[in-house]
């Protein structure tokens, strides 16, 4: 994350369990040199959040840190609740971070929880970006967030709590089997005595993260070396055809994947799903592409129409409304 002296405060995203009780009491001790503010967000979810939020506080005054809770209020989704509170706590985070001044949020997640979202990706059959896991740092809405803890075993940070006397909680929902990380948590074990280790494991994910960087960035150059003027109005991409289908299989996928996030921007939630544009790129409009053809095609709602040596992206057309049938 570099120098401390670039960053003006730091927010520390503490629940009460030992990975972030460490991250708190590491701070503590280290005293970055910037202003700390150590936050614990209390989803609701179970009777006891809020005595264990209550908990943190006791020992961030303890240590001489400022605590704050942040409540997520409102309904809470049936479905999908893990990754609804994930992107409320990111928000919280966030906007604490801004309330105080501070543009770094730092988590406490490990080597551990690397591995387990490694194999949750591999099971939902992500590819080499998804594979690349957590990154060190990344960007958060404006902020830095960053995990400084991401090749550290989580053992290490329990015994480095027992050793202090710094109390700390276990969350239930860590060995839930209705959440599909705590079951994958169980299976660790098993794969660790086959070889897959969390430190394998997390060492793939470097690997890929660093493979799909350099992809990135021949797929950013290529994309600006193929963009062509339209003559069609806004709302569209036209690329060189010829160019994107001379480039490996790898680069273009990308290629287009960039061109549609560029289209669609921050108006949609929904980017194209890569076996999605795996199966209409590689298996249709490429080839298209290459033989000379035409191709038009729909994923994620762009319009993909492939002819006259160019690739043109835009909205897709709106569907027609089935005539009434006569009475």
């Amino acid at each position: 994350m570099g120098g401390h002296a670039a960053f003006r405060g730091a927010v520390l995203a503490v629940s009460g369990g030992p990975d972030s009780t460490a991250l708190m009491g590491c701070a503590a001790l280290g005293q970055a040199g910037i202003p700390l503010v150590v936050a614990t967000v209390d989803h609701g979810l179970r009777p006891g959040s809020a005595a264990e939020a209550a908990g943190v506080a006791v020992l961030a005054a303890r240590l001489g840190l400022a605590h704050r809770t942040l409540a997520w209020v409102g309904p809470k989704p049936a479905a999908r609740l893990q990754e609804a509170a994930r992107a409320a706590r990111y928000r919280l985070l966030a906007d604490l971070a801004r309330e105080v001044g501070a543009d770094l949020v730092l988590t406490a997640h490990t080597l551990d929880d690397q591995a387990e979202t490694v194999l949750m990706r591999l099971c939902a059959g992500s590819g080499p970006a998804g594979l690349s896991g957590m990154a060190p740092t990344r960007a958060l809405d404006g902020l830095t967030l960053g995990r400084p803890f991401l090749s550290v075993p989580k053992s290490r940070l329990v015994a480095t709590c027992e050793a202090r006397g710094w109390s700390f909680v276990r969350d239930p929902s860590n060995t839930d089997p209705r959440f599909g990380r705590a079951r994958l948590r169980r299976l660790l074990p098993l794969l660790a005595e086959e070889g897959l280790t969390a430190g394998r494991l997390a060492r793939l994910a470097g690997r890929l993260r660093r493979d799909e960087a350099a992809l990135s960035e021949a797929a950013e150059t290529a994309l600006r070396a193929l963009c062509r003027p339209d003559p069609g109005g806004e709302g569209r991409l036209v690329l060189d055809g010829r160019g994107l289908a001379a480039l490996p299989d790898a680069v273009a996928l990308r290629v287009v994947a960039l061109a549609a996030a560029g289209l669609q921007g921050e108006a949609t939630a929904y980017p194209p799903r890569l076996e999605r544009l795996e199966r209409i790129l590689l298996g249709q409009v490429l080839p298209a592409l290459r033989e000379g053809g035409t191709c038009r095609r729909t994923v994620a709602g762009l319009l993909l129409a492939a002819g006259g040596g160019r690739l043109t992206l835009g909205p897709e057309p709106p569907r027609r409304s089935p005539k009434p049938r006569p009475a």
